[in-house]
């Protein structure tokens, strides 16, 4: 279980259980009951390393003492936690002596106290362990925790003593151990709140697990770049690995990202992140850590798991053989099927048909078999793949395409390549449709209301993919009335196949370009919506079990390119009605203690979501013990109603 939900459902549970576990290497056997002195007193600084220190002098050591795994007993919070349990005899007096156990080897407090002797009576018994997403004192990455026995009720001159002598005995816990206060100690700690809040000594509350965050992990991987901060005029390549203040809307190909404010999973940078096996992390005040800041402009090895970060300095062969190996060895050739040649309302089309009209078309049109209710799922039609090509060949577009891609400074020069890349767009934009295409779509464009913004979507054949998402690669337009006509809009849908960010992107992958493809998805534009949002069919951030992962933005600042001063809700919505839902974080652009989601919008969202879910589990042909999620996109419209715009599988790290 996710160790943040443990930390919710088991509210009170100590690190320190007295669970009698088997013990490793010495006295498997020992009954030793409380520790009442069976055995000869073992003194901490006489102890063999494999039961234990009196001192704990690097991170290094901490690691060899500690445990992290499933073996807790009855401390399941601490499932996948790293760990290291303590002992202090006679504590607050002068013959006070520490004990730091090698909880590799032994994970219960009383088989331990009798093996080295220790007299029970008095005798605190706790934990550290390692809350790798926390804030430090400093506000940065990483915290160390400590508790006690669940029912342990402390001073807090008891609670300093006791910080106090931790921090003495592992000297690298200074400014980044804060005090867990369990079941019995929380009215303890409120009532000595003033003295805490007067003091120094650092307090971690099970409040504090998605308020005060110092580290998430976006995505998890390893990766080799060079180091470097961006910044407005800053330009990017495949091997940087950046350092943002907060992430750009969009962003060409990267090696690996690092943000110094939060960021939301489902932003179209961090998708493609997924996308690419690129690492990127949110690290708090990124460019104040020294691991980070004395890095920059240095080549480096960077890491990204769910216990932390890594950076260090790397060689150029590492790179050189890092990015020969992240390349496909063969070319790519997606499929495109140009044998429907009309453009077809979304009730005639099937998910089958993803070949002719691109996943983003057909899913869409597939979720109006799932019967939701009418206006749920957008009305319109899809424009196939034949379209586009028709317009590249009456253009000589082709031609063009092959004479770019074989020019020498085109292969070699980045600033060529963007600057032929932005002529072919606006050649593109310019060309001319037949006269057939053009009364086809003149046909649909009057098939809307009179007065209806057309919306118009790409659709190609190679995003939206399971595996591959091209999430944030092609660009959609808005045709409105006074626009004249669709053909307008159609071309600069069709121009944005051959974006710089959507041209590297599938360069790197060797992917065909001539057999990339354009459909475009149309539907009526929606105005003035309360709200817009994303949603994951699986806690795809926090890794807890059972919840449905929201992103909810107001208005039209989308969750998947949100402004740079602006956050999302956050919502962890059970799969089933009885388990309800937390809010893990407001909107800022929300009222105060308001939520942009209504109970009746998560209702209906919990119903559809499992709906979503389960059939096109079964039209990609995933088995219930696969791992599989969908990705939806949703708004609330300005009547209030909810309205599901696209689904697409969700591309895991693995």
């Amino acid at each position: 279980m996710n160790k943040f939900l443990c930390l919710l459902l088991f509210l009170g549970l100590s690190a320190c259980g007295d669970a009698v576990l088997a013990q490793r290497g010495f006295g498997g056997g020992f009954r030793g009951g409380s520790g009442g002195g069976a055995r000869e007193r073992i003194a901490p600084e006489d102890l063999k390393f494999e039961m234990g220190v009196a001192g704990i002098p690097d991170l290094s050591t901490f690691a060899k003492l500690s445990y992290k795994g499933t073996d807790v007993g009855r401390d399941p919070y601490l499932e996948n936690l790293q760990y290291v349990k303590f002992l202090i005899e006679n504590p607050e007096t002068d013959e006070a002596a520490l004990y730091f156990m090698n909880t590799g080897n032994y994970r219960a407090h009383p088989p331990y106290m009798g093996m080295v002797g220790m007299n029970s009576r008095g005798a605190i018994r706790g934990a550290i362990s390692f809350q790798p997403r926390m804030k430090d004192a400093a506000g940065g990455a990483g915290l160390y925790v400590f508790d006690f026995q669940p029912n342990d009720a402390f001073s807090f001159e008891t609670i300093k003593y006791v910080r106090d002598t931790l921090v003495k005995g592992a000297p690298f816990l200074k400014g980044q151990l804060a005090y867990h206060p369990l079941r019995g100690g929380m009215a303890r700690y409120e009532a000595d709140k003033a003295k805490y809040e007067a003091s120094d000594v650092a307090v971690h509350l099970d409040a504090d697990l998605y308020e005060k965050i110092g580290f998430l992990p976006l995505n998890g991987g390893e990766s080799f770049g060079r180091l470097r901060v961006m910044g407005n005029e800053t330009r990017s390549s495949p091997r940087d690995i950046v350092i943002c203040k907060t992430l750009p809307n969009q962003m060409p190909r990267v090696a690996g990202v690092i943000s110094a404010e939060r960021q939301t999973p489902l932003s179209h940078v961090n998708l493609r992140c997924v996308q690419d096996r690129v690492p990127n992390a949110f690290v708090a005040n990124a460019m104040d850590q020294g691991a980070i800041s004395s890095l920059v402009g240095k080549l480096v090895r960077y890491s990204v798991s769910s216990d932390g970060y890594s950076l260090r300095e790397a060689t150029k062969e590492e790179v050189d053989d890092h990015f020969s190996n992240s390349r496909p060895s063969e070319p790519l050739v997606p499929s495109r099927d140009l044998s429907v040649n009309e453009i077809k309302p979304l009730q005639e089309i099937r998910f089958e048909n993803g070949g002719s009209f691109g996943a983003k078309a057909s899913n869409l049109a597939t979720m109006h078999t799932f019967g939701f209710p009418a206006g749920m799922i957008p009305e319109g039609y899809g424009v196939p793949f034949a379209f586009y090509d028709e317009f590249m060949k009456q253009n000589g577009f082709y031609a063009k395409v092959d004479a770019m891609l074989s020019n020498p400074e085109f292969q070699q020069d980045r600033e060529v390549q963007q600057s032929m890349l932005k002529e072919l767009r606006g050649q593109m934009k310019q060309g001319t449709m037949s006269q057939a295409m053009l009364d086809s779509l003149k046909k649909i464009q009057e098939s809307f209301s009179p007065g209806t913004a057309i919306r118009c979507r790409s659709s190609t054949n190679n995003e939206d993919l399971a595996g591959f998402s091209g999430a944030g690669l092609y660009d959609s337009f808005t045709h409105n009335p006074d626009e004249g006509h669709l053909a307008k809009s159609i071309k600069q849908v069709y121009a944005s196949l051959w974006n710089f960010r959507a041209f590297e992107e599938r360069d790197f992958y060797r992917v065909d370009h001539k057999m990339t493809a354009m459909g475009v998805l149309l539907h009526p534009n929606y105005k003035n919506e309360r709200a817009n949002g994303v949603v994951v069919t699986d806690d795809v951030l926090y890794e807890s079990q059972g919840n449905y992962y929201i992103n909810t933005q107001v208005g039209e600042d989308l969750v998947t390119n949100p402004d740079a001063e602006s956050s999302p809700e956050e919502i962890l919505l059970g799969w089933w009605k009885e388990d309800g839902h937390q809010v893990v974080r407001r909107s800022t652009d929300a009222a105060e203690n308001e939520t942009l989601l209504g109970d009746k919008h998560l209702a209906d969202l919990r119903d559809r979501l499992a709906k979503i879910h389960g059939k096109f589990r079964k039209l990609y042909g995933e088995g219930e013990d696969d791992q599989f999620a969908m990705e939806v996109e949703f708004k609330i419209t300005k009547d209030g109603k909810l309205v599901i715009k696209q689904a697409r599988p969700w591309v895991f790290a693995n």
